[in-house]
């Protein structure tokens, strides 16, 4: 029997950083996108707010991609601007651009298993930010949590789009190479909520009803309980949750492979 594969449904930036990391392991890969991301038509109030960084008192990135739209924008990163990400891959990404915690006061949750808005609020010193602005910078469609709390606290927020997330267009060339994955057992990396439901969405669209039950049956790892929840309410019998972060992804896969 040949090894499986591990299918990397990330952004195709960061399923090519990952795909590196798995052949380092010696795990082999296939990079099948379930989500594309698209710069912003209008950069002008992004390009502001770069300008005026040193006006907020929090920047909240919700993403990895929330980073790199907006810091490939920033020459210099304002040390008294304290930065707050959700988990360990954005600190990942953070580091790319030269800020850690030695360069940046770096606020993150303390729960490596359940990084999300809710653990993040968890750890901010809402107090001492009320009054003041706080930059939330994120994707076109987003959670309301995380803002809605912080304007409960009396806090001004700001909210930015810094790009778009859409579903990659399931033509044909897509449609063959999915049904040609789910020939074969491989381990699905899922990092989304929203790309799973895609996943399962363009399964139902296959020609035969059977790839349903072949896509459930197949072993999926994700970082992040809420993820784990959606893939056993669409049906998954083999759900692998890990902490956030890629190195405990690739540790997982090394039990799997």
């Amino acid at each position: 029997m040949s090894p499986k594969k591990v299918i990397i449904t990330r952004p195709i930036t960061q399923a090519r950083d990952f795909a590196l990391k798995a052949s380092a392991n010696g795990v082999e890969s296939v990079i099948f996108p379930l989500i594309d991301i698209h710069p912003i038509a209008d950069q002008a109030v992004l390009n502001e707010k770069v300008r005026d960084l040193q006006q907020f008192s929090l920047v909240v990135f919700v993403s990895p991609n929330a980073i790199d739209a907006f810091l490939r924008h920033v020459s210099v990163w304002p040390r008294e601007v304290p930065i707050a990400v959700m988990g360990a891959g954005s600190r990942h990404t953070l580091a790319h651009f030269g800020l850690t915690n030695k360069t940046a006061t770096i606020i993150s949750p303390a729960n490596e298993l359940k990084t999300d808005s809710e653990t993040l609020l968890e750890v901010l010193d809402t107090a001492s930010l009320s009054g003041k602005k706080v930059l939330i910078v994120r994707g076109t469609n987003g959670r309301e949590f995380l803002s809605d709390a912080l304007r409960s606290f009396d806090v001004d927020v700001q909210l930015l789009s810094a790009y778009q997330r859409v579903a990659p267009f399931f033509d044909e060339v897509k449609q063959n190479e999915l049904i040609r994955l789910l020939e074969s057992d491989n381990v699905w990396l899922i990092t989304s909520s929203e790309a799973l439901r895609t996943l399962m969405d363009w399964v139902r669209k296959l020609a035969s009803h059977e790839f349903v039950a072949k896509m459930q049956h197949q072993e999926i790892i994700v970082p992040h309980v809420r993820i784990a929840e959606t893939a056993q309410s669409l049906g998954f019998h083999f759900i692998t949750l890990t902490a956030s972060g890629d190195e405990p992804m690739l540790v997982a896969l090394q039990s799997h492979v």
